[in-house]
């Protein structure tokens, strides 16, 4: 089995890793997978009666993911426990999405989000969209580029990598919004 760092590196973005918490149950996602397919959904079904209704303070959140993409459905799950409606549409080539949205190659992730006029890329936390949402700086949006372990929806355990939420304008600028 190959790494999720080398993963990472090679640029593979379907590839969505998850250790589900408690039950210990690992599941690899890679599009190809019926197995997968039919097992993340089942284990994440269990979790769907403790979320929190949502806040009707926060906007409602528009995620695009692969269909069998477990770390994008924990995403998912991260951000309806953090008070967020989400509405989810699986697809199976995000490529244009990320295009519309202007989200290039180096920010990119497993999944693509907008948020009251935001992009949020990949596994940014909660924490850092609401605040996104209080400053509301002059970006397109958040990304949290690649799948750093660790991050919402990459759990695995006690492993976590250190990684970046960077902003992101029109023209491919970045800056640190925040690091974790």
């Amino acid at each position: 089995m190959t790494t999720t760092g080398s993963l990472r590196n090679r640029g593979i973005l379907a590839l969505g890793l998850a250790l589900v918490a408690g039950g210990g149950a690992f599941w690899m996602m890679d599009g190809g997978s019926e197995a997968a397919a039919e097992t993340a959904p089942a284990v994440l079904a269990g979790n769907q009666a403790e979320l929190p209704s949502p806040d009707p303070s926060l906007p409602a959140v528009k995620v695009w993911k692969s269909p069998t993409c477990g770390c994008c459905s924990l995403w998912v799950e991260h951000m309806r426990r953090a008070g967020f409606e989400v509405e989810v549409e699986d697809l199976a080539d995000l490529t244009h999405i990320k295009h519309e949205h202007g989200v290039g190659a180096p920010l990119q992730s497993c999944h693509t989000a907008l948020v009251d006029g935001y992009v949020i890329e990949g596994h940014v936390p909660a924490d850092d969209v609401k605040r996104l949402l209080t400053e509301r700086p002059q970006v397109l949006g958040l990304a949290a580029p690649g799948m750093p372990v660790g991050s919402p929806g990459m759990e695995m355990g006690g492993r976590k990598d250190a990684y970046d939420v960077l902003t992101f304008d029109g023209a491919g600028k970045t800056t640190v919004w925040s690091r974790h």
